[in-house]
C-alpha cells in the first residue's frame, strides 16, 4: 500500500477533526454527534483525506444526508484537511443504548430556557386517538382550575386539529412584545388563562400540513418564545397518538407530566396505553387516568353506559397510576363548547365532575418515572417493527 493512503498517518489533524465534529448537531436529537457516540474512526492521509466514520441509529435514517453534508463542511474546515470521505453505518446494539442514556441525560439536563415559572407545573393532556374529547376535557380542566383561583396557561399543541380557541370563545390573533408572543388572556373568577393557539395564527377552517421537523419547531417556538406570565400551572393540549409533538415535547420540556384521557372501551384504553408508553420512555412522568364520556343518566335519573364500563380503572391500573375521575357523557359539554361557553363555568353535575377532577390535581404529587427512553428509543422501536414486519 502507497504510504499516501495508509489512513491514520496525521493523528494530530484527525483529532483536530474529531474536536470541530463536536460542532455538528444531530437535528432530531438536538445534541452534538460526537457526544451521541455516533462518531467513530477519524483517519487523515498524508496528502490530506479525511475519512470520518459515522454510525446512525438506523440505516434509513431520514436526516442521514443532512447528517453526512455536514460531517464533510465542518471536517473540511479544519487545517491540513484536503478532502472528506464519510463512511455511514448503523450503530450495534450496545451502542445504540448508549446513545438513548446519553440522549434522555441531554434532555432532562439541557433543555432549552423558558418563561414559565420553575414552580409551575406542566400538565400534558393526552390520548391515544381522537374523538376521546380530549380538547374539551382540557379546557374544562383549565376553566375549573381557574375558577379555583389558579393561573392556568393553555398551550394548545394540537397544530393540525387546534380547537382551544373555538372551546374557550376565543378569537383574534397573536401579539408579539419585545420578541415575545403574549398569550390572549381570559379573566376566570379569581384566576385567569393564558392561552397560545395555532388557532390564533390560521383561519379554523385552513388546513396546517406540517410535519417532522417544520411541525417539532412550531412546538419548539411556542414553548420557547412565549411570554407567560406567573403561572400556577400549564396544560398543554397535545395531539392524538404518538409522534412528532409527542417526542419535541418530552426533549423540550421534560418536567412534563402525561394525563391520559380515555373513553370506557377497552379498544380505546388499549390505544391509550401506547400513549402512556410512549411518555415513560421518553421519560416524562404519568400523572394519572381521566375516563371521558362514561356514562349518560337521562332526564328519569337512570344512568346508561353506552360504551361499555371499567375502561379508565383498567388503564390506571395497567400503568399503576391514579384514576383522577370520571367525566359524564352531557350535551353542555358539546352545547357549550360550540358557544364558547365551556360547561365548566355553571354550577351543575358536570362542572362538579371538573372541579373534584381540579382539585385532585391540584392536590396531587407525582412520583419520577422510573422507565428510561429517548426519543431515540423511538426510533429504535420502529427498526424493530420494520425488521419484523412480513
Amino acid at each position: 500500500m502507497d504510504e499516501n493512503t495508509e489512513p491514520s498517518t496525521q493523528p494530530g489533524i484527525a483529532e483536530l477533526v474529531r474536536t470541530q465534529l463536536q460542532g455538528v448537531i444531530d437535528p432530531e436529537l438536538g445534541a452534538s454527534i460526537v457526544e451521541l457516540g455516533m462518531v467513530g474512526d477519524i483517519s487523515v492521509t498524508n496528502d490530506g483525506i479525511a475519512t470520518v466514520t459515522v454510525a446512525l441509529t438506523t440505516a434509513a435514517c431520514p436526516l442521514r444526508g443532512q447528517i453526512e453534508e455536514d460531517v464533510r463542511r465542518s471536517a473540511g474546515s479544519v487545517d491540513g484537511v484536503a478532502g472528506v470521505e464519510v463512511v455511514m453505518g448503523q450503530l450495534d446494539p450496545e451502542a445504540k443504548a448508549q446513545l438513548m442514556d446519553t440522549a434522555r441525560k441531554i434532555a432532562q439536563t439541557a433543555a432549552p430556557a423558558t418563561s414559565l415559572p420553575s414552580s409551575a407545573r406542566v400538565l400534558g393532556i393526552s390520548s391515544g386517538k381522537g374523538g376521546v374529547g380530549k380538547s374539551s376535557v382540557t379546557a374544562n380542566l383549565a376553566v375549573a382550575l381557574a375558577r379555583q383561583g389558579q393561573h392556568v396557561g393553555i398551550l394548545d399543541a394540537d397544530i393540525w386539529g387546534f380547537s382551544i380557541p373555538r372551546l374557550l370563545g376565543l378569537d383574534g390573533a397573536l401579539e408579539a412584545k419585545g420578541g415575545k408572543i403574549i398569550p390572549r388572556r381570559l379573566e376566570i373568577e379569581d384566576g385567569h388563562l393564558e392561552v397560545v393557539s395555532m388557532g390564533f395564527l390560521a383561519e379554523e377552517d385552513q388546513a396546517v400540513m406540517w410535519r417532522g421537523l417544520i411541525l417539532s419547531r412550531a412546538v419548539q417556538q411556542f414553548i420557547e418564545d412565549v411570554a407567560w406570565g406567573e403561572l400556577d400551572v400549564l396544560l398543554i393540549d397535545l395531539p392524538p397518538g404518538t409522534g412528532d409533538v409527542q417526542m419535541a415535547l418530552a426533549r423540550l420540556l421534560p418536567r412534563t407530566e402525561l394525563v391520559l384521557v380515555t373513553t370506557p372501551q377497552l379498544a380505546v384504553q388499549k390505544v391509550a396505553a401506547r400513549a402512556g408508553d410512549m411518555g415513560r420512555r421518553g421519560n416524562l412522568r404519568l400523572a394519572g387516568v381521566i375516563e371521558n364520556m362514561s356514562s349518560f343518566t337521562c332526564a328519569h335519573g337512570e344512568t346508561h353506559a353506552f360504551f361499555g364500563v371499567g375502561g379508565g380503572e383498567r388503564l390506571a391500573e395497567s400503568l399503576g397510576v391514579e384514576l383522577l375521575g370520571h367525566i359524564p357523557i352531557d350535551a353542555s359539554i358539546a352545547a357549550g363548547g360550540d358557544a364558547g361557553q365551556p360547561v365548566a363555568l355553571d354550577d351543575g353535575s358536570v362542572a362538579a365532575a371538573f372541579a373534584e377532577l381540579a382539585l385532585r390535581l391540584v392536590a396531587q404529587q407525582v412520583p419520577s418515572s422510573t422507565m428510561a427512553g429517548c426519543s431515540a428509543r423511538m426510533l429504535e422501536l420502529l427498526d424493530a417493527a420494520v425488521e419484523h414486519a412480513p
